[in-house]
């Protein structure tokens, strides 16, 4: 779908949506039945009588990369955590900066030259990369799913703060809280990734022209941020050695809470409460315990799994939050996300 925009001054005057070789623009929000169906969803009114046995325990992924798995036959143990995110940061960043269309043509080529001589193993190992550079087409490009911005604007909203300052946690290439920076004009970002990579590729190399919708103060209209419109620090170092005391209005994470089994999960909780402002956000999200995301997590086992990774319900993840200390706001679940809005207790 490709609607045309009229701009004045910057500020948009119909919405859009298009495709990018990479990805996908769109500067659309939510219908109301969209809103209604994922993010306002009938959930838990009362989280103090909600249990385990309730809720049952999360999905957890055991198909892991291949390289993973070579790496631990190879030496012997188990691959270090550190060294398991610096893996998946380079694999998954290969993914973002495809040129979709262009390589789903050189991959169905290579699939097709490899069945006419009859080349058993590469004809499958094309077919394989061709049915995955097919998924990340729909999911990532298509679907807008890995970076939703009508669901994360739409989880996002409400929030009482006025030029807040941002921390994200596990931050990646920054993406969520450019979206709360755009939405919250006059934000301050802090971004924290224990992997340099994230600090010097990812986020270096996220596109400087994608639009970020939000209003604009100075009218009340709809207004178009970049990336350069944030001011940003990038802070590379261990989530537990942070120096920062209680000064931020809103703690964000993205895809965090899942890579920890039980035991250290109150442990990951505490790291969004102890530099909270007081009455301060929380913002997490954790992937959907899905059908469809147990197949994607399957399928692209070698791009996604290098690490422990679980798949929650928005109730799962919920009451771990809720056990250790936090009121939830507001709960549901965008398009292949659980989200909750937070406070500590």
């Amino acid at each position: 779908m490709i609607e045309l925009e009229k701009s004045i001054n910057n500020e948009v005057v119909s919405a859009e949506t298009y495709l990018q070789p990479s990805y996908r623009v769109d500067k659309r929000q939510f219908t109301e039945k969209e809103y209604n169906k994922f993010v306002r969803l009938k959930g838990v009114r009362d989280w103090s009588t909600l249990s385990w046995k309730d809720v049952g325990k999360p999905y957890e992924v055991t198909t892991f990369a291949k390289e993973k798995n070579e790496w631990e036959a190879e030496n012997g143990k188990v691959l270090p955590i550190h060294t398991s995110w610096e893996m998946f940061n380079r694999s998954f960043h290969e993914w973002f900066v495809k040129d979709v269309p262009t390589e789903l043509n050189h991959s169905r080529k290579r699939f097709i030259s490899n069945a006419l001589k009859l080349n058993v193993k590469e004809t499958t190992a094309a077919l394989g990369e061709h049915l995955r550079l097919h998924l990340w087409n729909y999911v990532h490009r298509i679907q807008d799913g890995v970076w939703d911005p009508r669901g994360k604007r739409a989880l996002f909203g409400g929030l009482e703060v006025i030029k807040p300052r941002i921390l994200f946690l596990g931050a990646a290439e920054g993406y969520e809280a450019m979206q709360l920076a755009a939405m919250y004009p006059g934000s301050e970002i802090v971004l924290v990734d224990y992997d340099p990579f994230c600090r010097d590729t990812r986020y270096r190399d996220f596109p400087d022209t994608y639009p970020f919708l939000g209003p604009n103060p100075a009218t009340g209209a709809d207004k178009i941020y970049y990336k350069g419109d944030f001011p940003t620090t990038y802070i590379v170092d261990d989530i537990r050695y942070l120096s920062f005391g209680k000064e931020f209005d809103i703690v964000l994470s993205v895809g965090l809470l899942e890579h920890f089994p039980d035991e250290y999960k109150s442990e990951v909780v505490e790291w969004h409460r102890k530099f909270l402002k007081p009455n301060g956000y929380m913002v997490l999200t954790t992937p959907r315990a899905q059908l469809k995301s147990k197949i994607y997590y399957e399928v692209m086992s070698d791009v996604m799994n290098h690490t422990y990774r679980e798949l929650m319900t928005v109730e799962q993840m919920g009451l771990y939050l809720y056990e250790n200390g936090v009121d939830i706001l507001q709960h549901g679940y965008i398009k292949v996300h659980n989200g909750i809005i937070a406070k500590a207790r």
